[in-house]
């Protein structure tokens, strides 16, 4: 196992409750990928993924995590998700879809009918997806039994599916004449472009309304962080007899008759007999030897030259005395007129829960501060630095309009540029999210765990369902099966 991200952890853990031999070989100091954690003094801070889904009865995490007999990290389940915040007004998104819709019409009071039919639509295409999801079918089907899983998934209802497989999310907007409703469409893209690393104009339509319904499903807080997932996995995987290593950079991996040989950073070699990459494409394709190179679908050769967005992330600590009472933990910024979703103008906040002591002690409070970026923007030496300089400095006035004695009790601030998330997640350039969940990357057209190398398998944001933490998590379910499946004796991983 190459990655102790979610998606490789989950796939390392389902395959030694079977029974399997497995290693896990994570190149940072810390569990978790995208979904870990790093502390400078008393300070625990997430390194990006900070919201938990799926943990509620029937969702995605609670399904796995009960196959393997885990208990759920500590969570507490938010009535209001979170607070997006407009130059002019402030919106609360409420778990109650009653609720929500009652906050959109007091926001958009012209547009109560034209809401209402579009929000029923989406949570009718989002409650069909969601079901086929938890029966967990492998898209794009391969083998036989991935085509008899995807059939057996289907019910009558999923038919009514079929309209939409083609269509961006915009094409619902149209529909329901709200394409020229630019505030409106900036609150939708203000949540697409977190989980589908898009805006409604692409969007794909089917994944697009999954992801406006499942916030309505159960958001949580999970205390400490969603690193809490990712440690349960790794006590499983131990307790189970599987290794895992730290400070292990895999650096090259290249086939020895029937077997794979893994060599790190550190000269260190391990054989394998089924290998998975919890790596994006362009990691994948930089470890393997040509000649195994080669032999990739063409798919992940075309995959390689896909634009991914990075990110910036800003770590502070703060005093407790200057947030505000009743402060969301959970919160999101559009700044300017033209409701741009990068570059500071689109900022998703996470504050510490009061009382969490795994994130910071008491009387102080951690908050990440996220924006997306054009890794463009980052080539030259001389060109980083000043916008590093420039994105942080837009991104904290961001952060003032919420918490505006934020220098009195600022005590801690660390900036996470696109080249440290590279260097401590090991994610090529420092991408982020995936690839853009547009319909030419979802459903059929997703990349596929099965590489075309026999017994190489890819997890995690890159392949199907895509980024987030129940997509990995799900991908890294499916690769297990299939190795399960396609081998009737435990072997090496």
């Amino acid at each position: 196992m190459v990655g102790g991200g979610i998606g490789g952890l989950t796939s390392a853990a389902f395959l030694v409750k079977h029974g399997y031999d497995v290693t896990v070989l994570e190149a940072s100091t810390e569990w978790g990928g995208c979904a870990g954690k790093f502390s400078r003094g008393p300070y625990t801070f997430p390194v990006g993924a900070t919201l938990g889904m799926g943990l509620e009865p029937g969702g995605i995490h609670y399904e796995l995590l009960n196959k393997l007999g885990m208990p759920l990290p500590e969570n507490e389940l938010l009535s209001n998700v979170m607070d997006i915040h407009f130059d002019s007004k402030t919106l609360h998104y409420f778990k109650d879809k009653n609720q929500y819709l009652e906050e959109l019409f007091k926001h958009f009071p012209h547009l109560k009918t034209n809401i209402t039919a579009f929000y029923q639509e989406v949570w009718k295409i989002g409650a069909e997806v969601k079901k086929l999801m938890l029966k967990m079918p492998v898209l794009p089907p391969v083998t036989w039994q991935e085509w008899l899983t995807l059939l057996r998934s289907i019910e009558i209802t999923s038919f009514t599916l079929i309209p939409y497989i083609r269509e961006p999310l915009n094409k619902l907007l149209t529909k329901h004449h709200l394409s020229e409703e630019s505030e409106f469409i900036a609150l939708l893209d203000s949540q697409l472009i977190d989980s589908m690393q898009t805006t409604s104009k692409e969007c794909s339509a089917i994944i697009g309304a999954f992801a406006l319904s499942i916030y309505h499903e159960g958001a949580f807080y999970v205390n400490g962080g969603l690193y809490e997932l990712s440690h349960r996995l790794t006590d499983f995987i131990k307790h189970n007899g599987g290794k895992l290593f730290k400070k292990a950079k895999v650096v090259n991996i290249k086939k020895q008759e029937k077997q794979f040989e893994l060599t790190d950073i550190r000269n260190r070699a391990w054989l394998a007999d089924q290998v998975v990459c919890n790596l994006p494409v362009p990691n994948l394709i930089n470890l393997l030897e040509p000649n195994i190179v080669k032999h990739l679908s063409s798919r992940y050769h075309t995959k390689k030259q896909e634009i991914h967005w990075g990110t910036m992330t800003l770590y502070l600590a703060l005093k407790e005395d200057v947030i505000p009472d009743q402060t969301p933990l959970f919160q999101q910024i559009l700044q300017g007129e033209e409701h741009s979703l990068s570059e500071g103008h689109h900022l998703f906040l996470s504050l510490s829960k009061k009382g969490d002591i795994k994130r910071a002690p008491a009387g102080f409070r951690t908050l990440t501060v996220s924006t997306h970026t054009n890794l463009s923007n980052w080539r030259s030496k001389q060109q980083y630095d000043t916008y590093k300089k420039h994105l942080s400095q837009v991104m904290l006035e961001g952060v003032k309009l919420i918490f505006p004695k934020l220098e009195e009790g600022l005590v801690y601030l660390i900036e996470g540029a696109p080249r440290a998330w590279e260097r401590f997640t090991g994610r090529h350039n420092g991408m982020v999210g995936g690839f853009p969940q547009t319909y030419q990357n979802t459903l059929f057209n997703s990349l596929s765990h099965r590489t075309g190398i026999n017994n190489l398998w890819v997890c995690g944001d890159s392949v199907f369902p895509g980024a987030g933490t129940i997509s990995v998590s799900i991908s890294g379910y499916h690769v297990a099966q299939s190795i399960m499946k396609q081998t009737k004796n435990p072997v090496h991983s």
